[in-house]
Parts: structure tokens; C-alpha cells; sequence
């Protein structure tokens, strides 16, 4: 396997460091596994699949009782086939808000005209669980709860145990968008009851975008037959297929999950979601600490910062220009993410992906340097 940490101008492949919150970078063993053709049908291939979603399900400690079901596209198109299939004509949702996750899920409801109802926090601000306990006690009608594990427009961490007992306790329904979560945070099925969570290849498993998963209670799953408004999109008519003779429905992504596989091989050898967290946490932390010394203020407070992608507030400085330290930063070897705030104008640095803290120590020199460039030391507010 390549050892990407020793490299810190460029990647393996010549490319920017991407420190975003998808797509990210990549290993170098994790692209070269998709200098591959492979048939649909081919047997090698079919044993690929059926690898992939055996350790999907074991990821959230769900063997017995849980089933993966892979999708084609993006993640949203992951959390769209969650929504319209586990979310029956006749059910109601609560979709528990704090950021532009959560409002794309309102819009899927939209689409597909399912009842739902929004439980609306800042997007600084942490989903409020005695709040979805008085709301869960008072509308009887609401079938269903999804949440936001962590929420990519601020990098906040919702508190999916919390709201996992509330729903538990009021026997509704738990679905939750693990997109930028899933295997760097914990999520247990043995420990908290939910019927079904949803991610991607890419983000925290490092593999190459293009797949999106759900991993399912079976009997939930069940009982959803029938529920899909889409034909691509039916997870259980996936993963019936799947059961039949092990092939999806449609031409699957073949380099993609060729990827992914070698990309779950990396991720168990670096310990799994321990292991994989535990370098993101140290990540997250040498990152803020360096910007903090450089004067950068971060929109969330320690506590509810998770080790996925750190959000900071703009700079007043009238010598600092966005566009031309995004520029600078590129220029360095390194690509950061615009803000998506409506509550402060911001600008984002991811901390996951293949990256260590070599590369993090990096960006934060080009950080210095860019800033040095527009005749800045430090920023003061």
C-alpha cells in the first residue's frame, strides 16, 4: 500500500490536497484499483458485491438483523430512495433541521408529495431532543424521524443517540443521513435503534464517489415493498434482485466499487471507525489550532465541533480576499470549500479524507503564506 502521508506539496497523483467535504482524496492504491474492466455479470465481480455489502452491514455492528442495498449516483440519491421508500403515501415525517441537509430533505418530501413536518434549529445550534419529545407527544400522526448525523454545512454533530431514545420511546420510526459521518463516527445498531441510515463510497470510507448505500433493518425493509415512487430508486426491489442472483437491476458503477472494496480494505487495516476517527479527531484538532494562532475565529464551539470539516468565519480584514485565498491556497497545493451559512458569512476546511496531519501542517503553512502574500501576519477581528 502507498504511505500518502510522507507527501505534502502534492498528492501521489500530482493533485491538489482536497481538504472539502466530498469528494475528497483519494489513496493512491484506491484509484489504481480502477485500471479495471469488469463484466457485470462476471463472477469475480459478483463476489466483489457481495463483500461489499456483508462489511457495510458489519461496520454499524448489524449482521442478523441488518441488510446493505447499494445505489448508483451520489449520496443524495441515497437519501432520496431512503425517504420515498421507507416514508409510505399514508406516513408523516419530522425532519429535524439545522442546516441545508436537512431543508434538501423537505424538498425531497416535496417531490414526492409526502406529508412531513420540520423541527427547525440554527444551524449552530444542535437538533433539540426534548423539543422532538413534546412534538412526537403531541402529533400522533408523525410515523417517522429523520436526522442529520453530521451536518455539513456548519460541521456540526447532532446527537443521534439522544434522539434515537425519543424516538424509540414514542415507537416512531428513526432513518437517519450518515453521509459525512459513516464510518468515522460511531453508529451502532446493537446500541441505538433506528430502521435505516444512508451514506456514500466516497467521504469517510475514502473511496471513489459514484455509490450510494443504505443499510436497512430487514423487516423494515420488508415492509417497505411497494412504497417507492421511482423505479431506480426502490431499494427493496434492489436488493430482492440482489437476493436473487447476487447482480443489481441497472449496469452497475464496476470501477467505482472496484475502488471501494480496496478502499474498505484500507479502512479495516487503519482499525476501522476507530481507528479511521481517531485520525480525523487528530486532524480536526491540529487544524483548528493552527488557524485559531492565525487569527481565525471557527463557527462552532469545541463541543459540538465533529472531525469532519471545520467551519470560519470570514475574515473583516479589508486585505483579505476569499476568491484570491482560495487562489493562493490552490496555487500552494492545497482546495478548501466556500461557506454555505445563512446565519454568518464563512468558509469551510475539510479534515477527512487521505489525509494526515503532515498534510494538514501543510495547508496551514500555505495558509500563513497566502496570508503573508496579501501583507497579513495574523487576522484580528
Amino acid at each position: 500500500m502507498i504511505d500518502d502521508s510522507k507527501n505534502t506539496v502534492s498528492s501521489p497523483s500530482g493533485d491538489p490536497w482536497l481538504l472539502t467535504p466530498g469528494p475528497l482524496t483519494t489513496s493512491l492504491s484506491v484509484k489504481q484499483a480502477m485500471l479495471h474492466d469488469y463484466g457485470s455479470r462476471d463472477a469475480s465481480f459478483i463476489d466483489l458485491n457481495a463483500r461489499i455489502l456483508e462489511r457495510l452491514v458489519a461496520i454499524i455492528h448489524g449482521e442478523g438483523s441488518y441488510v446493505s442495498v447499494p445505489l448508483q449516483g451520489s449520496g443524495t440519491f441515497a437519501v432520496e430512495a431512503m425517504i420515498g421508500n421507507f416514508v409510505p403515501a399514508d406516513g408523516k415525517l419530522l425532519i429535524l433541521i439545522n442546516g441545508a441537509y436537512g431543508q434538501r430533505i423537505a424538498k425531497i418530501c416535496d417531490y414526492y408529495r409526502r406529508s412531513y413536518r420540520v423541527q427547525e434549529s440554527a444551524e449552530d445550534v444542535p437538533v433539540d431532543c426534548a423539543q422532538l419529545d413534546a412534538t412526537l407527544g403531541a402529533d400522533h400522526d408523525i410515523s417517522h424521524v429523520v436526522v442529520v448525523h453530521c451536518e455539513t454545512t456548519s460541521g456540526i454533530l447532532n446527537p443521534i443517540a439522544e434522539v434515537a431514545q425519543v424516538a424509540a420511546r414514542h415507537a416512531r420510526s428513526l432513518l437517519i443521513d450518515s453521509m459525512s459521518a459513516f464510518g468515522a463516527l460511531p453508529l451502532d445498531a446493537r446500541e441505538i435503534e433506528f430502521d435505516a441510515v444512508v451514506a456514500s463510497s466516497n467521504k469517510c470510507l475514502e473511496g471513489a464517489p459514484g455509490m450510494g448505500f443504505c443499510v436497512a433493518r430487514e423487516s423494515a425493509l420488508v415492509a417497505a415493498e411497494g412504497n417507492s415512487p421511482s423505479l431506480v430508486l426502490d431499494l427493496y426491489d434492489q436488493w430482492r434482485a440482489l437476493q436473487r442472483n447476487r447482480q443489481w437491476r441497472f449496469t452497475p458503477p464496476t470501477h467505482v466499487l472496484l475502488a471501494f472494496d480496496q478502499a474498505l480494505n484500507e479502512f479495516e487495516a487503519e482499525g476501522g471507525v476507530a481507528g479511521r476517527g481517531r485520525r480525523y479527531r487528530e486532524n480536526c484538532d491540529l487544524l483548528i489550532d493552527g488557524m485559531r494562532a492565525l487569527g481565525f475565529k471557527t463557527l462552532l464551539p469545541d463541543e459540538l465541533q465533529a472531525p469532519i470539516i471545520i467551519t470560519f468565519h470570514m475574515p473583516t480584514n479589508p486585505l483579505f480576499d476569499f476568491a484570491a485565498f482560495y487562489d493562493g491556497l490552490k496555487e500552494r497545493g492545497y482546495v478548501i470549500y466556500p461557506g454555505k451559512l445563512t446565519v454568518a458569512d464563512s468558509f469551510r476546511m475539510g479534515c477527512i479524507g487521505r489525509l494526515h496531519r503532515r498534510q494538514i501542517q501543510g495547508a496551514l503553512d500555505a495558509v500563513a503564506g497566502t496570508l503573508s502574500q496579501f501583507g497579513i501576519e495574523r487576522i484580528e477581528s
